[in-house]
């Protein structure tokens, strides 16, 4: 066993057995700047060799190459962890292949009044209606200024939540145009269920205008950049067959699968906590299996006719393994990261390694 092992295990213990009880008996938005602090920190006394060494893996059946991008490995983070772009450098060294950062919107926002943010421990899950709170285009173009180029980054864009229905399509044209520049690629969010005017954000009519108006202004840069559309895992089989069709016929470069859900079948959390609790997005294991359906739906109704970034429940390895077996090409984590740490993405890509011929 190398040295680096023995550290791994000794963090990974650590942070289950410690360090993990001790966050979540906090407020988990104040733990959430708080982790992003001590981030911070342990790079500027300079442990981020450490980190390299402990959790990131060269090999070359991890490389992915999709949408003219090529990945050192499948496992990415989802939006929502590093809103303003503020962190993503020092997230690359725990193995990441890709992060996304975001819901970036034109202009700043608080997002919906706190408590906003919840942990169903007993599910191993998150309910969240943060709202799409972010300091806005200008804070995180600054921000990105400072890539290292360590890995693929990711712009998540959507609209303000003020934003007229007439304008919605301009906002997300204005973070498109701007963030150009300083993103690998591009994801359309109009599947979070806590903002405004949700629905029309999912209708097709819609999906279609704002797609093509993002798509012309992509053929005024020199260099194009993918497109994602980002979808909901509770959309039934004619709406998931409308994404297809869409997707195929606007030759969108992929599909995210999934966003957070609004259903509460199924959880073992007391129903008298989730009323106190009310609404939001609910994300982690309870919704694993649903998002892995709409995988294999899209996968196989699409007859792989686009690339799919699976995402929504994985805690494990295995969990990682079911979502690419279903049909996904790449990965992204959120909830599993805050569940079993660091250690879990290096876990994802030996699984990987081992499965392969």
């Amino acid at each position: 066993m190398t040295l680096y092992l023995i550290f791994a295990v000794i963090l990974l213990v650590m942070y289950k057995a410690l360090l993990r009880p001790i966050l979540f008996s906090f407020d988990p938005e104040k733990v959430h700047y708080f982790t992003f602090s001590l981030i911070k920190l342990a790079h500027l006394v300079g442990l981020g060799g450490l980190f390299r060494g402990l959790y990131q893996i060269k090999h070359p059946s991890l490389e992915r190459e999709l949408f003219g991008l090529k990945f050192s490995n499948p496992v990415g983070l989802a939006a929502g962890f590093d809103k303003n772009a503020v962190l993503y450098n020092e997230l690359a060294n725990f193995g990441f292949g890709f992060i996304e950062i975001g819901t970036t919107t034109p202009l700043g926002q608080e997002g919906n009044p706190k408590k906003r943010l919840f942990r169903l421990k007993d599910d191993k899950g998150i309910i969240n209606r943060m709202g799409f709170n972010n300091k806005g285009l200008d804070s995180a173009i600054a921000a990105l200024k400072k890539n290292k180029g360590k890995l693929i980054i990711g712009g998540n864009i959507a609209k303000n939540t003020q934003t007229p229905p007439e304008h919605y399509t301009q906002d997300s044209l204005t973070c498109f145009n701007a963030l150009h520049p300083y993103v690998d690629y591009f994801v359309l969010n109009v599947s979070c269920p806590n903002v405004g005017s949700h629905a029309k954000l999912n209708d097709k009519d819609y999906l279609e205008e704002l797609i093509g108006a993002v798509q012309k202004a992509n053929e005024n840069f020199s260099t194009k950049k993918p497109i994602l559309l980002k979808i909901a895992p509770d959309l039934n089989t004619t709406q998931l067959d409308e994404i297809v069709t869409l997707i195929i016929q606007t030759k969108l470069d992929g599909v995210i699968a999934s966003n957070t859900s609004t259903s509460r079948k199924g959880l073992s959390t007391s129903e008298d906590k989730l009323q106190q609790i009310g609404n939001g997005g609910l994300s982690g294991q309870p919704i694993k299996d649903k998002s892995t359906a709409v995988i294999k739906y899209l996968s196989k109704k699409s007859n792989k006719s686009f690339p799919i970034i699976g995402v929504g429940g994985i805690h494990s390895p295995d969990d990682a393994l079911e979502k690419l077996n279903a049909g996904a090409d790449l990965l992204q984590i959120y909830t599993g990261f805050v569940y079993e740490g660091p250690g879990l993405i290096k876990n994802i890509n030996k699984a990987i390694i081992s499965q392969t011929p």
